[in-house]
């Protein structure tokens, strides 16, 4: 797979450029079924990433948001494919904050085990990859290993959702203590724990196996966890919906973090 990680980054780094063209623009916002925003960028940075992708390696399945999702009888016979999300935190693209991803992951065996996580706003780029480890590269060409905090902060610095919050999760922020709550949008809260920059980010909401799969290749590649409620690490295409159980993605392993889950979860 190491073969793999510069043509990847740069497929990323192109679809970063053409989704700041559309972010420069007065763009429009359509919905989809589902009601989330969709905008040009979106498509754009699709089109850039699939076509790529079909040439790097042919033989190798694709699955995107921005495609309709294959029948699981089909896809469930796939060992290996790309799962890609061309646009993560189109919410936070439209409303201009920046914090918003290109992810494109490699799923072996129902694992994530090479994912790219590019950040066009601060064009740093994020990389995991199994047999070589986690790295951040920045738009000035700088390569940096990266690694989760081994001890936990007090204050325990979590990540969350700048989108979505809800009383599972405010229940256990209680059971937890002392804590300094950072929103963030996208993936970036999972790079953001890969690098040491925070904690814990606990997702007790719906999330798509697109959104996540490249950014837990990084945070497991730099050393930490991706686990369901169970404690177990989470599997992709595993069934006919492509929603991911809640989890937690841990950086430093000095505290039992599930065990402060509030008893109905």
């Amino acid at each position: 797979m190491k073969s793999l990680i510069d043509p990847v980054v740069a497929l990323a780094e192109e679809a970063g450029r053409a989704i700041l063209k559309v972010y420069a623009t007065d763009f429009d916002v359509q919905s989809k079924d589902d009601d989330s925003p969709l905008t040009q960028a979106d498509l754009a940075s699709n089109r850039c990433i699939v076509a790529g992708l079909k040439v790097l390696t042919p033989e190798i399945p694709i699955i995107s948001e921005e495609f309709g999702l294959p029948e699981f009888d089909v896809r469930g016979r796939w060992d290996r494919y790309w799962l890609i999300d061309p646009l993560d935190g189109t919410k936070e693209f439209v409303n201009r904050n920046g914090e918003f991803t290109v992810n494109i992951a490699l799923i072996d065996h129902q694992e994530p085990v090479f994912g790219v996580v590019h950040v066009p706003v601060q064009q740093k780029t994020y990389i995991g990859c199994e047999g070589v480890g986690a790295e951040r590269r920045d738009g000035d060409g700088s390569k940096k290993p990266i690694r989760v905090s081994g001890v936990s902060r007090s204050p325990v610095r979590v990540v969350g959702s700048r989108s979505h919050r809800g009383a599972s999760l405010d229940a256990y922020l209680r059971n937890l203590g002392k804590y300094d709550m950072v929103p963030m949008g996208s993936s970036l809260k999972f790079c953001v724990i890969a690098e040491g920059g925070a904690d814990l980010y606990p997702r007790l909401g719906l999330t798509s196996e697109w959104d996540t799969a490249a950014a837990q290749a990084v945070v497991e590649q730099a050393g930490g966890k991706v686990v369901t409620l169970d404690g177990r690490p989470m599997k992709y295409n595993t069934k006919v919906d492509i929603l991911n159980p809640h989890f937690f993605v841990i950086g430093p392993s000095d505290k039992d973090w599930l065990a402060l889950l509030p008893d109905s979860e």
